[in-house]
């Protein structure tokens, strides 16, 4: 089979689960004495009795797990439940003090615990704490589990000789589970040596590396743990077995019974090129802005589906806005901008005063092109021509523009007064200028645009105006250099085609 799998990356994906050290949660630890904290020797405890009798006294777990109270004698408490100790201790004190006597117990300070914590971990070592810590808080202490070589499910809590407790992070991590045990003095931590990984790459919730429970699994644990995106449609494997490298490519629906070995890379891919399309309407139409078609679908078969009013709408000016095109018409823009800077910034000085002059000049070049880099083209699509509507293919996200019937010509760019006035058959382009308040001192009369309702732009002073057309007058653009004045005048030709924008 042809491997048409990515080449795994040289540097590993952290393992799931490194984040649980992060935080500096060993630093906050409590004082024990939480209602599910076990009574263990050397704790101190404080007793009040009142009523016929007076008592005020601090008790100390002896070695015996007892605590000794005047007049009533030992009370055995090793091994309870902070939360019940109040009542165990009240039922001793009452079968002596059978009435009018009160009794109030409270658990004042735990005794420190020392833990060893050993095995892949960043600082092995001793360390103190309290019994009622949770495994969490010692390996953070320890600087948390070696992501290169600890294990995340395999840790076992060691008591004289004999492990207690296993954990598996991994229910903590999947489940919010975890076993809990007292910790006692002398315990020791031992993180084992990581296990059979996978690392994970692609459309996933988690892309991380995994460690296996034992040295092989199937395709099914992985997906709980690694949660795939739901447009995953391909699961590719690699990785090397007994007869040499390994590389697999097939559907999602079989991946969950392959089998994993150590050291296999997988990567969840969306492989399946989607047959529908999503297209928008923007402008004067009836009905839904937003429609589902199929992949191929032209201009002409979707307006079939479109409701328009004929009195509100300028259907024969239809054009499109697509994303690639306004992706091109920038890429081309910024060009154009690398270019006019390179021209500044190496044209040649023969004097001191020239010098000056192509500072200045360099200067404000700079100002222009930071705002110019901030324009963004609308990707506009002329598909209307004189009532003509091309039958162009659609592209997914496109947005096709029924413009709204309009009396009133737009003015804008380099006039003193920027304005709408109402169309009139027999004005001229100048005519529209002088209602605008004329040119403005950087307006140049002989750079005129004319934005059509259909999207197309043009630069001819003789054309004739058409009600909803928009006029862009143009500065004029003054410079020492020939070059540089080109340059800019051909940007702000593009400016104005790719974006209705005088700059």
């Amino acid at each position: 089979m042809t491997n048409v799998l990515p080449a795994a990356e040289q540097d590993l994906p952290p393992p799931f689960g490194a984040n649980l050290f992060v935080g500096g949660y060993e630093a906050n630890s409590v004082d024990g004495v939480n209602a599910d904290y076990r009574i263990a020797t050397g704790d101190k405890i404080a007793i009040w009795l009142w009523g016929a009798v007076s008592v005020n006294d601090v008790a100390v777990v002896d070695a015996q797990g007892n605590i000794f109270i005047p007049e009533i004698g030992p009370v055995k408490v090793i091994g309870e439940r902070a939360g019940d100790l109040h009542r165990l201790v009240e039922k001793q004190i009452q079968r002596i003090y059978t009435q009018d006597v009160e009794t109030y117990v409270n658990v004042l300070t735990a005794t420190p615990v020392s833990v060893f914590v050993t095995g892949p971990v960043l600082r092995p070592g001793q360390y103190a704490g309290i019994a009622s810590d949770g495994l969490l808080s010692y390996l953070k202490r320890a600087g948390g589990i070696d992501s290169e070589r600890g294990s995340y499910r395999h840790i076992s809590v060691q008591r004289n000789g004999k492990t207690i407790a296993d954990f598996d992070l991994y229910d903590f991590l999947l489940k919010g589970t975890l076993p809990n045990i007292q910790f006692r003095d002398r315990d020791v931590i031992v993180v084992g040596q990581q296990g059979a990984t996978v690392v994970v790459e692609g459309g996933a919730r988690n892309p991380f590396r995994f460690e296996f429970a034992n040295t092989k699994a199937k395709g099914n644990e992985l997906v709980t743990y690694a949660r795939p995106l739901a447009k995953v449609s391909h699961v590719g494997v690699q990785g090397n077995r007994e007869t040499g490298p390994f590389s697999v490519y097939l559907d999602f629906s079989k991946f969950e019974d392959i089998s994993l070995h150590d050291g296999d890379t997988v990567f969840f891919k969306d492989d399946l090129h989607a047959q529908i399309m999503n297209v928008r309407l923007q402008g004067e139409y009836l009905g839904p802005s937003f429609y589902t078609v199929n992949k191929g679908t032209r201009l002409h078969d979707f307006l079939n589906h479109i409701a328009v009013s004929a009195d509100e709408s300028n259907y024969q000016s239809i054009y499109i806005k697509r994303r690639s095109v306004s992706i091109k018409q920038k890429e081309m823009l910024d060009q154009s901008l690398d270019r006019l800077e390179r021209s500044v910034f190496t044209a040649p000085a023969s004097s001191d005063g020239e010098a000056v002059i192509r500072a200045k000049e360099a200067a404000l070049v700079t100002e222009f092109v930071a705002r110019a880099r901030q324009i963004q083209p609308e990707g506009k699509v002329i598909v209307a021509d004189n009532g003509n509507i091309a039958n162009v293919r659609l592209e997914q996200g496109d947005i096709v523009v029924i413009p709204k019937r309009s009396d009133l010509i737009n003015i804008g760019g380099e006039v003193l007064m920027p304005q709408a006035v109402v169309y009139n058959p027999n004005a001229t382009l100048k005519d529209y200028v002088a209602w605008a308040g004329g040119f403005t001192e950087r307006g140049d009369a002989e750079r005129i645009a004319v934005v059509h309702a259909n999207g197309m732009v043009s630069f001819n002073r003789d054309q004739k105006i058409k009600p909803g057309d928009q006029v862009l007058v143009l500065p004029y653009i003054d410079s020492k250099n020939m070059q540089l004045a080109k340059d800019i005048t051909q940007i702000v030709y593009q400016i104005a085609v790719a974006a209705n924008v005088v700059l």
